[in-house]
């Protein structure tokens, strides 16, 4: 069954760092774009970060350039997120989604865009 297993969520303090890892068994991974999106109690789905099937490229929100990196191990069918100098407005459950695109095809930031999605993992930050 194709899915998507995220882990490295947890409890963590302002200013720490967490590195999130995703492994797919989606096909073959290195077709396809993957991200990461992160909703909030109360609030949409936001996208954080996307990285294209190469990881020559990648795309960030606003709220989180500088600070966070996708980053992708085509060898081990894994996507990563590490996120640096985290802030309370971080806590949400982070999810990673998948979709097949075509090579050189910039990978989408719209949720809706993507085909198979993970459980999530919570992100707690405290102040």
């Amino acid at each position: 069954q194709a899915q998507l297993v995220e882990s490295g969520g947890g409890l963590v303090q302002a200013g720490d760092s967490l590195r999130l890892s995703c492994i797919s068994s989606v096909g073959t991974f290195s077709n396809y774009a993957m991200a990461w999106f992160r909703q909030a109690p109360g609030n949409e789905r936001e996208h954080v970060a996307s990285i294209s099937v190469s990881g020559a490229n990648t795309y960030y929100a606003d709220s989180v350039k500088g600070r966070f990196t996708i980053s992708r191990d085509n060898t081990k069918n894994t996507v990563y997120l590490q996120m640096t100098s985290l802030k309370p407005e971080d806590m949400a459950v982070y999810s990673c989604a998948a979709v097949e695109v075509p090579l050189l095809t910039r990978p989408p930031t719209e949720a809706a865009q993507y085909v198979y999605w993970g459980q999530g993992t919570q992100v707690t930050v405290s102040s």
